[in-house]
């Protein structure tokens, strides 16, 4: 409406403009008009051509301010589409990692379906060169006790050394301090891992028998001796044999079953 109203005033003046001079113009003597006519192309054409300029280049604005009101309003929507799916795939990926979660807890129970168990995830790590311990959600309230086995699909985890009404502390069987009565699950010959400050992921075995045979690959699980861990869980495979110049001396570096990098869910065993 502004754009209109703007558009017919300056069509009025120019008509009343072009009016005053033709009145003025029909009152003179012929003789004059050629004159007359001379100073009306140069002084009022140039007004007019002004006049039609600025009105072309009104309307022209207008008509670039409404376009940029509209990109505006475009962009405010693209927003807040935007913004809306970027809320429906964060509520998608939080779906889709609690139905992992679920999976990994079916897996674990059907995979070690003679302990009684009690599931739980990692809530925090201390992981240093000196303690390698991880806190779960579950704890004295839902039936956690100190010296309880932690396992996870691949292997051992390690053993509860303390609990809260809702958390429980598990020391891990890569921390230094940490040792695991194990078999060679070919020969069965017994053996001691212990964790090392070295890796994350690896542990050192020792106490070998002089006449057990060694050799890359050999998988290492629980012997069920010590008073914590029951028999037969995984803890990990030797990747290489270090003979010394006393063969009482040797060991293995073993990697352990589970990832501990990636470690998220594990069962407690509540029963052995």
């Amino acid at each position: 409406m502004y754009k209109n109203k703007k558009t017919g005033l300056i069509g009025i003046i120019i008509t009343i403009i072009i009016l005053i001079i033709v009145v003025f113009i029909s009152n003179m003597d012929n003789k004059n008009i050629s004159y007359i006519e001379n100073i009306f192309n140069s002084l009022v054409m140039p007004v007019q051509n002004g006049l039609v300029y600025l009105k072309n280049k009104i309307s022209g604005n207008d008509s670039f301010f409404a376009d940029v009101n509209s990109l505006r309003q475009e962009n405010e929507e693209l927003k807040k589409k935007n913004s809306e799916l970027e809320q429906e795939l964060r509520e998608f990926e939080i779906l889709k990692a609690e139905n992992e979660t679920l999976k990994e807890y079916v897996n674990l129970k059907d995979k070690y379906k003679e302990f009684e168990t009690i599931p739980a995830y990692i809530i925090n790590k201390d992981i240093s060169n000196y303690s390698k311990n991880i806190i779960i959600n579950a704890g004295s309230d839902d039936g956690i006790e100190e010296n309880m086995t932690v396992i996870a699909d691949k292997g051992l985890v390690g053993f509860v050394i303390s609990t809260t009404p809702t958390t429980a502390k598990v020391q891990t069987i890569i921390d230094p301090s940490t040792s695991v009565s194990g078999l060679l699950g070919t020969s069965r010959d017994p053996i001691v891992v212990n964790g090392t400050i070295e890796s994350d992921n690896t542990l050192k075995a020792t106490f070998i028998p002089t006449d057990a045979n060694l050799s890359q690959g050999d998988i290492i699980e629980t012997s069920g001796l010590g008073g914590i861990y029951p028999k037969g869980i995984q803890v990990g495979k030797i990747t290489q044999v270090v003979e010394t110049k006393n063969i009482t001396d040797r060991y293995a570096v073993v990697e352990t079953s589970v990832d501990f990098d990636k470690l998220e869910t594990v069962l407690v065993i509540t029963n052995k």
